[in-house]
């Protein structure tokens, strides 16, 4: 099969197109043809080797966790998923080498569900890795219950954006905190906008006077580092990105494959309160392209890989 993979750690020059081994069936796992595969942060931060303390690197890496595709083979061990259904996935092992970046990836059951009959290919690729974070986050994490405010970082980017309408979905009043270029976005998802920048505090202050019930945090940084001065006292905070909240007296959340979360999120999207906004497409043997469009950022929608049909 063609592949996109990496023989050592560094940037998107290490990125190679070319031949690899079709990846073997075990009895837990499904053969899907890839159709697409999203890009995200983590590609370009294990691909560089920020997380070899955590996770061991078989060289060559085949890159990409997120996919959707259509099942060739399921596993001996697999009556959940038949040749040819539809499937969305968050592919993430304990190791780095079979990826997504492919045109077919073997993988685990329990890291798919049926892909939205509403979505296409790539937009379905898409929502996998940064909507199952914000909806993991806001459930397990931060446990968001109808009528409460909620204050979410980086609210048009990628898991920010699911974060919202997610929020939105349970009840919750959302505050987006944005650049200026992401207000529109955040009205158009049913958040209220508030620009960082001086006075950031204050401004989140003069629409939740009493303060807000849970922060999300998607970016790190000072933005995390503000929080606690708009939490009530009892608020709750957490964080995808920045091992500092715990310091801050709140959770460091990692998102991990859950089939069961993954099919609550194709339901949401089936049933129009998810939306998905790619941003651009390439084809799978210009994923080095691909990666540096999504890490030089300000497209408003996820960049993804296509592989084979459109």
């Amino acid at each position: 099969m063609k592949a996109i993979s990496y023989r050592r750690y560094g940037g998107p020059e290490v990125l190679e197109y070319g031949d690899r081994p079709t990846p073997k069936v075990g009895p837990d796992k499904v053969l899907v043809k890839v159709r697409a595969a999203a890009v995200n942060p983590v590609d370009w931060k294990c691909q560089a080797g920020y997380l070899d303390t955590i996770l061991d690197a078989f060289f060559p890496v085949v890159p990409g966790w997120d996919v959707s595709g259509v099942v060739v083979q399921p596993g001996v061990s697999v009556p959940e998923f038949g040749v040819g259904d539809e499937v969305m996935g968050y592919v993430r092992e304990d190791v780095l080498c079979h990826g997504t970046f492919a045109e077919y990836v073997a993988a685990p059951v329990r890291t798919l569900a049926r892909k939205p009959r509403t979505l296409g290919f790539a937009e379905a690729a898409a929502l996998p890795l940064a909507g199952l974070t914000a909806y993991q986050a806001l459930h397990r994490a931060l446990r968001v219950r109808n009528g409460e405010t909620v204050l979410v970082h980086a609210a048009a980017g990628g898991v920010g954006s699911f974060a919202v309408q997610i929020a939105r979905h349970l009840g919750a009043r959302v505050l987006g905190a944005v650049r200026e270029s992401g207000a529109d976005r955040v009205r158009e998802l049913g958040g209220e906008p508030v620009l960082y920048g001086d006075g950031f505090a204050r401004r989140v202050r003069d629409l939740a006077p009493h303060g807000v019930d849970a922060v999300l945090d998607t970016v790190g940084g000072e933005p995390l580092m503000t929080s606690p001065e708009v939490l009530t006292p009892e608020g709750r905070l957490a964080s995808v990105a920045d091992g500092e909240v715990v310091g801050l007296g709140g959770l460091y959340f990692w998102v991990r494959p859950d089939a069961d979360d993954l099919t609550a999120l194709a339901d949401l999207a089936e049933g129009g309160v998810l939306t998905v906004r790619v941003a651009r497409t390439y084809p799978l043997e210009e994923a080095a392209r691909a990666q540096r469009a999504a890490m030089a950022g300000g497209l408003g929608g996820k960049v993804v890989v296509t592989v084979g049909e459109d």
